[in-house]
């Protein structure tokens, strides 16, 4: 897909990645880009910069989703490209609140699916469209230290893939961004943390590979090449690749 002339959704896009594509995808010529944050003033801000609009958006409600959608198709047009990219992180295994798992697992998780409930029909019926979810390396390999979210981004990789595989004959193109550590709200105070073993990138690199990403249809979005090799070696090798974690974690989680 080609950005120029398309209507563009961006989830989070106050501030990080989500500012980040709002602005290039401008730049790319996108005939308007709506930003959405439950900041929303920070989504007003970076609508002012881009000539954009600007809700003020809950992802962990459905209603608020199913209106962002309902507005922007009344009142602009048909949403050509949705980027549901808001998200969380919080530290902590199994033995995490219950009201944090449910917060993590709606805004990670059930945010994406509440986005493709209400926009997929409209886009089949129109011939296609497309859905890019921001996911993690997390939800391809795991995260040292969070359960909620290594388990919240492997249910947004799964959520991803199965959009691409069931509606992928009726025009509905998907991509999933994996990146690991980005200079973000979400890795302040944190820069020698495990997600930055292979380098903290800007939130612009980001949006530069989602462009390239969403030109080519590509599904996987790898801003940290390094993360396919990863992957190959747990599936060439899943006993070496959990004796491998567990190093790691002895060495970030300790």
């Amino acid at each position: 897909m080609n950005i120029k002339d398309r209507i563009v959704v961006v989830t989070g896009a106050a501030s990080g990645i989500g500012r980040a594509l709002a602005l290039r995808f401008k730049a790319e010529g996108a005939r308007l880009v709506v930003c959405s944050d439950i900041d929303g003033d920070g989504a007003a801000a970076t609508a002012r910069e881009i000539d954009g609009v600007s809700f003020r958006t809950n992802v962990a409600e459905e209603a608020d989703i199913q209106r962002l959608i309902e507005t922007v198709e009344a009142d602009h047009g048909p949403i050509d490209l949705f980027c549901s990219n808001a998200g969380i992180g919080i530290a902590g295994g199994a033995e995490a609140s219950n009201e944090g798992w449910q917060r993590i697992w709606d805004i990670n998780v059930m945010a994406h699916v509440w986005a493709a409930r209400h926009l997929v029909p409209r886009m089949a019926a129109r011939g296609g469209g497309y859905l890019v979810n921001t996911a993690s390396a997390a939800g391809l390999l795991s995260q040292i230290g969070s359960a909620p979210y290594a388990v919240t981004k492997h249910a947004a990789v799964g959520l991803a893939e199965w959009l691409a595989i069931t509606h992928g004959d009726q025009g509905i193109k998907v991509s999933v961004l994996c990146p690991q550590a980005v200079r973000t709200a979400m890795t302040a105070g944190n820069p020698d943390g495990v997600a930055s073993v292979n380098g903290m990138i800007e939130p612009e690199e980001v949006a530069e590979c989602c462009v390239r990403a969403i030109e080519a249809e590509d599904f996987l979005i790898l801003p940290h090449p390094v993360v396919l090799d990863y992957m190959r070696r747990k599936t060439g090798d899943y006993n070496r690749w959990i004796k491998g974690m567990q190093k790691l974690n002895r060495q970030y989680a300790g």
